[in-house]
């Protein structure tokens, strides 16, 4: 069994004051992916940075403050990497990924974009350079004999049972239909699955995304951009996916929820 977790945390210093650490000791997942964590690894204290019997791989931003992602492995891996080869953006703690024996574990952070502002020309052109990286790193996994687990905020709904709002948000960074365009692509070029729309095809969501402003969490009323994408060999073995949706707006450490799967392997 292999329990995989992923999580934008919202910072991961503020994170670890509202519930993270009690978070992390309870769950049961074997693989934690990380994004938005925000944090040097001297600004995190012990108990986050490197918990005990836990393996960690933090890849902060070369801008601080910004951005950040990171891998905790209760397995030691084999092999780790940040970035993906691409110079713009290899230093911008968004995308890193580990090796274990079966499978590598990717977390990555997708620019959020903003319509019709150099955000989204951002996002465009990292969507560009990551498509192509997905079908080499396919292949690479593929002849060693191992599967691919990208996890993370992918910031694109795909589909309206993606997001509440659906009809609302048609002009709005994350559900433009560029960006879902070359969503699908991901699973219909590049061969891989999403692992969560597998488990709940009808929907709506499950979202695991709710904003800070109003009464959004309240009224579930959410976006699904936080995915496992993986695959056919490892997604095939998908047991069981859950979203860890807080109990309440006042226990939330985030405005994202935990996305954790569990996979037979």
């Amino acid at each position: 069994m292999l329990t995989v977790s992923t999580v934008n945390v919202n910072g991961l210093r503020a994170a670890a004051k509202k519930g993270f650490v009690e978070w992390l000791a309870a769950t049961e997942a074997d693989v934690i992916c990380m994004q938005e964590t925000r944090a040097e690894h001297d600004q995190l204290p012990a108990a986050v940075r490197a918990p005990e019997g836990w393996y960690t791989l933090l890849a902060p931003c070369a801008v601080k403050g910004r951005s950040g992602v990171a891998i905790y492995s209760r397995t030691e891996p084999e092999a780790s990497r940040v970035g993906f080869d691409c110079e713009e953006f290899d230093d911008s703690g968004r995308y890193a990924e580990i090796e274990l024996r079966d499978v590598v574990i990717a977390s990555l952070y997708l620019p959020s974009g903003e319509a019709g502002t150099p955000k989204q020309d951002e996002k465009e052109r990292f969507m560009a350079a990551f498509l192509p990286y997905l079908v080499e790193l396919r292949a690479r996994a593929q002849a060693q004999g191992k599967d691919v687990l990208v996890c993370g905020d992918w910031n694109i709904a795909h589909q309206e049972i993606d997001l509440k709002n659906w009809k609302n948000n048609r002009k709005s960074a994350g559900f433009l239909p560029e960006e879902r365009a070359w969503m699908s692509r991901v699973f219909d070029e590049a061969g891989y699955v999403d692992v969560v729309r597998r488990q709940y095809p009808e929907g709506p969501g499950p979202y695991s995304w709710w904003s800070y402003r109003g009464k959004a969490f309240d009224n579930d009323s959410g976006w699904r951009i936080d995915y496992q994408v993986a695959t056919e060999g490892i997604a095939a073995r998908a047991l069981e996916a859950k979203v860890e949706r807080a109990p309440s707006y006042d226990k939330r450490w985030s405005d994202h929820a935990p996305v954790t799967v569990a996979y037979d392997l």
